[in-house]
This record gives C-alpha cells, sequence and structure tokens, in this order.
C-alpha cells in the first residue's frame, strides 16, 4: 500500500483534480498551484491527464500536495478537491466522480451551490465563483483559470496568498508584461473575495 495512503493522516496529502477543457489552462492552473506550494516548502505533484488535448475537449489535471515526499504516480481517483473551470461539463462528465464526502467542489458559474448540488447531487462542501465575469472584468478575456485558484485558497487555505502572487509574478510577467500579470493576481484576489 502507499506510504501516503498508509499514515491515514489528513494533513499529510491534498490530491486536487481539475476539469475544464482544452485551452482553458487548466493544467497552467495545476502548475500555478503546486509551484506555489513548493515555495511553502511543500511536496509537490502535477500532471495532466494524458491522451489528446484538444481545444475544447474536456480534460482533467492532477494536483498532490503534501508534507513528506510523494510516491504514488497514479491518477487523482479520491481527490479531497475537485475545480470545475467549465461548468458546462456538468451532466457531461461525473466531476464528482470519487470525490470524498466530506470534500470540496468549486465550481465557475454564476449559479448558486445550490444549483450545482442538485445538478451533481454531491452532499459534501460545494462553492461558486463566477470566475468567467472576473477574467473578462479585469483581464479582458475567458480566463477563469486565475481566478479559481483564488477560490481554492479562500475555501482550502491549501497555499498562501502570497506565494501564489510571486509564482504568478515569475511564470506571467516576461510573457504577457506587467499590466496583465497584475490584471491576472487582481482576479486572484477578487474571486478570493467573492467565493462563495
Amino acid at each position: 500500500m502507499d506510504e501516503n495512503k498508509k499514515s491515514g493522516s489528513k494533513n499529510n496529502m491534498i490530491e486536487i483534480r481539475i476539469h475544464g477543457r482544452g485551452g482553458q489552462g487548466a493544467k497552467s492552473a495545476s502548475q500555478l498551484i503546486v509551484e506555489a506550494a513548493l515555495d511553502q516548502g511543500k511536496q509537490i505533484q502535477a500532471f495532466p491527464e494524458s491522451g489528446p488535448e484538444r481545444t475544447g475537449a474536456p480534460m482533467k489535471t492532477y494536483a498532490r500536495i503534501s508534507d513528506r515526499p510523494i510516491t504514488t504516480y497514479e491518477p487523482v481517483l479520491e481527490p479531497d478537491t475537485v475545480l470545475v473551470i467549465d461548468p458546462t461539463l456538468i451532466g457531461q462528465i461525473d466531476v464528482t466522480e470519487g470525490l470524498k464526502k466530506d470534500g470540496v467542489l468549486i465550481v465557475n458559474t454564476v449559479g448558486s451551490s445550490a444549483d450545482i448540488r442538485k445538478k451533481t447531487g454531491f452532499g459534501g462542501k460545494v462553492y461558486t465563483v463566477d470566475a468567467t465575469g472576473i477574467s473578462i472584468d479585469l483581464i479582458g478575456r475567458n480566463l477563469p483559470n486565475t481566478p479559481m485558484i483564488g477560490a481554492l485558497i479562500k475555501v482550502t487555505n491549501v497555499i498562501e496568498m502570497r506565494f501564489v502572487e510571486k509564482r504568478v509574478q515569475e511564470m506571467f510577467l516576461k510573457k504577457i508584461g506587467q499590466e496583465k500579470t497584475d490584471a491576472n493576481i487582481s482576479a486572484i484576489k477578487r474571486a478570493f473575495d467573492e467565493v462563495k
């Protein structure tokens, strides 16, 4: 049996699954999450589900954050937290598959937690945030992946905002410049404040 699972310690490893469509930045989001955790001294792992990542096709990425070395390399089958970047996937695929009963489901939608609970049948903690609206408003494009990280931080406390900000600066500054990098950080902070 995997050493991480043997211990049974809840604070030992957090497993996250992200659902999105190809081109929505799910892979970048999982990378940003784990790299921020690495800066906090955590052990990390992030990888997409292998297969063709065509633009618009449903896809999953996985992230693990632990206080101890991570010795498993299989997909995340029983996540603690699931992020749904594209709400149109609900009903198309089972986004709550394997999600722990006391787990957390965070969905990018203008709908309510009650709406999502009804659509998914999930009885655990359900949170919603209008990550699409936030990204269009602050970044000027439909890029909900970074605001979703703000919601994750607020709901789970799995990583600290200052480490996420540092990582966003390092990952984005050369690619998109200071103004758009700052806009992404603002989007993360706004989603942190607005998730419900």
